[in-house]
């Protein structure tokens, strides 16, 4: 890989090895300019370190880190067009919330009126205009993030870097600074590289994301592509709900016969071609519908969990061949309840291969 005119930030063959531990292993992506990026994946699994990387407070092992078609080697952390929102906002207590988001700027040579002026914009921006003679410890969880996102905003950084910002709020709390990130974003039109672990943030705020496992890029495409065409059972089983089947595929000549309980469940046909052998399947909760006609599998519904607009249910299939099967219904009607039987049908096109 090379710099292109696509790419703020390109990653090209990018290793980091800490003695004897191989934290992220040939990495290549490039996040394009204007972007929302999100790199996503289970903790441990190097996404920290890349951003660390990206950011210039780790050294590639091999590889390079280009940003605005700029190698970064040897370049430091503070000279790079680069900044980062970490997990803790980190806000000066001895300071207000002006003189937070100004601090950048005086180190930048701005003079004070200047940061001023500035700092009041960019609170104006967070939606926090009028809290600059505030005191950091009279603020909310939800509203330090936002003056911590205006402290790293107001450098008008190329590309803002953000390591798991809203895992230390609460469920309601982030779900609303999720809905204010999106606006930010789309009124600073900035590359925003983010981190996390929590894949429904990444499905939320993201244009794309990269899916990472054990040090490399298992996937990257849109939340929807991510979502319904999985590259691997890993991506499957870590993006959204999914239930994990064994199968055996045949080829046909346009695609493949699967059969999923060795005769004692049920078949489908794909078109995705699949060579002859032992596969894995996936199916979304949500794929599933109740059957009239025997549908594809029978068995007793063990639990139920009713929430609004769906309704969770764990299956006790009769098939021996395999376990606990989740189900999710959309709407309103529960026609069955906890300890009934009932007869379920797969969707159609529904069922994603690996082989």
């Amino acid at each position: 890989m090379t710099p292109n005119d696509e790419g703020l930030v390109e990653l090209d063959g990018v290793r980091k090895e800490f003695g004897d531990v191989t934290a992220v292993k040939e990495v290549n992506l490039a996040v394009e300019r204007g972007e929302f990026f999100s790199l996503v994946g289970p903790s441990g699994c190097g996404k920290t370190t890349t951003l660390r990387m990206i950011s210039g407070f780790e050294t590639p092992t091999k590889g390079s880190v280009y940003i605005d078609d700029q190698d970064m080697a040897g370049v430091p952390p503070d000279v790079r067009d680069t900044n980062l929102v970490f997990q803790h906002h980190a806000l000066f207590p001895h300071m207000t919330v002006g003189k937070n988001v100004g601090y950048g700027l005086k180190k930048a040579g701005y003079g004070e009126s200047d940061r001023q002026e500035k700092a009041e914009e960019y609170l104006e921006l967070v939606d926090l205009d009028g809290y600059a003679d505030r005191n950091p410890e009279d603020l909310s969880g939800g509203q330090q993030q936002r003056v911590a996102l205006a402290r790293a905003l107001v450098n008008e950084p190329s590309v803002l870097l953000f390591d798991e910002p809203l895992s230390s709020l609460d469920r309601k709390l982030r779900k609303q600074m999720q809905v204010e990130l999106r606006k930010i974003h789309e009124k600073t039109q900035g590359a925003f590289f983010y981190v996390t672990h929590d894949q429904e943030v990444a499905m939320t705020l993201s244009d794309r994301l990269a899916v990472m496992n054990d040090g490399r890029i298992e996937q990257v495409g849109t939340p929807e592509e991510i979502y319904r065409e999985p590259a691997s059972a890993f991506v499957a089983d870590f993006i959204g709900d999914t239930n994990l089947f064994d199968g055996t595929a045949t080829e046909t000549s346009g695609g493949a016969a699967v059969e999923v309980g060795n005769g004692d469940g049920f078949e489908f046909e794909t078109t995705k071609y699949v060579a002859d052998g032992d596969v894995t399947v996936s199916i979304r909760p949500e794929d599933f519908s109740f059957a009239t006609g025997g549908g594809d599998f029978e068995g007793q519904v063990i639990e139920r969990y009713f929430q609004g607009d769906q309704t969770h249910y764990v299956v006790d299939p009769d098939s021996d061949a395999f376990s606990d099967i989740r189900v999710v219904m959309q709407g309103r009607d529960t026609p069955v309840s906890q300890g009934e039987r009932a007869a379920f049908g797969v969707n159609d096109g529904a069922p994603v291969v690996f082989d």
